[in-house]
């Protein structure tokens, strides 16, 4: 059976939250520790992205089910200031804040499937899915 749960994302403390509960799908869908600890990683890096760089938004968590496989699919939203050259901000060592500039590129690592939309002024959304 599918399930979906969208959080909010406004504070330090909600990445938390959003850690627990990729962990806690990743552990039923049945993702092996190693896998879970990339899919939670890849999750924290993208929350903080949305919080640090979009200002705040949401997360939406779906357990997927295609066949006989099974995955978890995260959906981050922001209404910030979008990202102007994509393909810079996916370079590792590129970034407009303070941190390494490794969070975006690397939770495109950490992912099985990875997906980046964004409007200058508008926001940005970025969709990982994870395979068991």
């Amino acid at each position: 059976m599918e399930k979906t749960e969208t959080l909010k994302i406004q504070s330090s403390t909600d990445i938390v939250l959003v850690r627990q509960a990729v962990r806690q799908m990743s552990v039923e869908i049945g993702f092996s520790l190693v896998d879970q600890t990339k899919f939670v990683t890849a999750a924290s890096e993208l929350a903080r992205n949305t919080l640090e760089y979009g200002g705040g938004g949401t997360v939406k968590l779906e357990t997927l089910e295609e066949g006989r496989r099974r995955g978890l699919r995260l959906t981050f939203e922001d209404r910030g200031p979008g990202i102007a050259d994509i393909a810079l901000a996916l370079k590792d060592g590129f970034t407009t804040g303070s941190g390494l500039g490794m969070g975006l590129g690397g939770a495109k690592r950490l992912a099985n499937e990875f997906e980046i939309q964004s409007v200058v002024g508008e926001g940005t959304r970025v969709t990982i899915v994870r395979w068991k």
